[in-house]
C-alpha cells in the first residue's frame, strides 16, 4: 500500500499543471492533500473525476488553507477538524479511518513573519497531539502533511541563518516535533534514511528550487505500533507544480 502526501498550493492552481497526470504516475492508494486553497464544492469539481473516493475539510476563510484525502477504498469514517472550534476554522486536519489504522492529513500553521503567530502555533501542536494521540489507542495512526517545521539542521540548507529567526526554523516549533514523537511515533523518512539530505519545499524567490536550497517540512509520521510495516518512505522531488513536494511511505 503506498500512501502520499503533497501540498499542493492551490488545488485550481496545480489542476492546470498536469497534476492528475502526476497522481496517475504516483499511483497512490491514499493521497493526503493540503492548502487546497478552495471550499468543499471547489475540490469535488477538480477530484471527482479523478477515480478514488474523496473528503475535504475547507477553511471558513475562502481560498485559505484546507485539506483532502483521495482514497481507492473508501473510508469508514471520517472526522473534520479536531474537535476545538478556534482551530477547525481554518481546516486545517482531516481524518479518514480505514480497517487497519487512521490516516491524518494536517497542515499545521504557519508562525508568520516576525513570528507573530508563534504562540498559537505552540498551542495548535499540543491540541493537534492530543487529537492523535486519543486516536492511536484505537488504532495506529499515520500523519501526514506539511508540518511547517524542520526538526534538525539536516532539514534546511542554510540552518544557521535561519534559526530562531524564520517561521518553521525556531527551536519551540523543533520541541513540538520533538513531543509527537515521544508520543509514540516515528518520523519515517529521518528513521529510514538518518543521513540523507533531501527537501520538500523551495522558495519561488531566487531560483531555489533549481538550486535545491530548500527545507524538509513534509512528513509522514507513523505511530510506532504501525512502524513495523513501514517498508520505505520517499520524498519525490521530481515532482512538479508546487512549491512542495510529494512524500510518502509503502506498507506491507
Amino acid at each position: 500500500m503506498k500512501v502520499v502526501s503533497w501540498n499542493v498550493n492551490g488545488i485550481r492552481a496545480i489542476a492546470k499543471k498536469e497534476f492528475r497526470t502526476s497522481l496517475d504516475l504516483i499511483d497512490a492508494d491514499i493521497i493526503c492533500i493540503q492548502e487546497t486553497k478552495a471550499q468543499d464544492d471547489q475540490v469535488e469539481e477538480v477530484i471527482k473525476d479523478y477515480g478514488y473516493h474523496y473528503c475535504s475539510n475547507s477553511a471558513v476563510k475562502k481560498g485559505y488553507s484546507g485539506t483532502a484525502i483521495l482514497s481507492k477504498e473508501q473510508p469508514i469514517s471520517v472526522i473534520r477538524g479536531i474537535g476545538i472550534e478556534e482551530h477547525d476554522m481554518e481546516g486545517r486536519v482531516l481524518t479518514a479511518e480505514f480497517s487497519d489504522f487512521f490516516v491524518v492529513c494536517v497542515y499545521v500553521p504557519n508562525s508568520q513573519n516576525g513570528l507573530a503567530r508563534l504562540d498559537y502555533r505552540e498551542k495548535w501542536d499540543r491540541d493537534f497531539m492530543n487529537f492523535f494521540c486519543q486516536l492511536d489507542k484505537k488504532k495506529p495512526v499515520l500523519i501526514l502533511g506539511d508540518l511547517n517545521v524542520v526538526h534538525a539542521a539536516i532539514d534546511i540548507k542554510n540552518f544557521e541563518s535561519n534559526y530562531n529567526r524564520t517561521p518553521g526554523c525556531t527551536q519551540k516549533e523543533m520541541d513540538g516535533l520533538t513531543c509527537m514523537i515521544e508520543a509514540g511515533f516515528k518520523d519515517t523518512f529521518r528513521t529510514l534514511y538518518p543521513d540523507t539530505v533531501k527537501y520538500s519545499w523551495w522558495s519561488y524567490r531566487m531560483n531555489a528550487r533549481a538550486r535545491n536550497i530548500g527545507w524538509r517540512l513534509d512528513y509522514v509520521l507513523a505511530s510506532n505500533r504501525i512502524m513495523e510495516r513501514i517498508e520505505d518512505s520517499f520524498i519525490l522531488n521530481e515532482y512538479m507544480g508546487s512549491d512542495h513536494c510529494p512524500v510518502g511511505v509503502i506498507l506491507n
